[in-house]
């Protein structure tokens, strides 16, 4: 890989800064070869809000399943999702 041979200006504003590393490559910039991995650990996994469709009865039972557990109901959806998908 070649050295970076161009210095990373100096931007007024974000958008300035975005406007030009969508049309720049960052590794004129940068030397990508002495990059290293890192963990973020207190960033919050992305969510999507979705709609689902259940009975009545079904919900009403998550429901009272989440209260005696004391959470909301839809954390416990998705505990049990999660705990599925790892089973499998």
């Amino acid at each position: 890989m070649n050295k970076p041979t161009k210095t990373i200006p100096k931007f007024a504003n974000e958008a300035q800064e975005r406007a030009y590393w969508e049309s720049h490559d960052s590794s004129d910039h940068l030397d990508w070869t002495k990059a290293r991995s890192v963990t973020l650990p207190n960033l919050k996994p992305t969510t999507k809000t979705i709609s689902l469709r259940l009975p009545q009865h079904l919900l009403d039972s998550i429901k009272l399943a989440a209260n005696a557990r004391d959470v909301p109901y839809q954390s416990l959806i998705k505990v049990w999702l999660q705990e599925k998908l790892k089973s499998q």
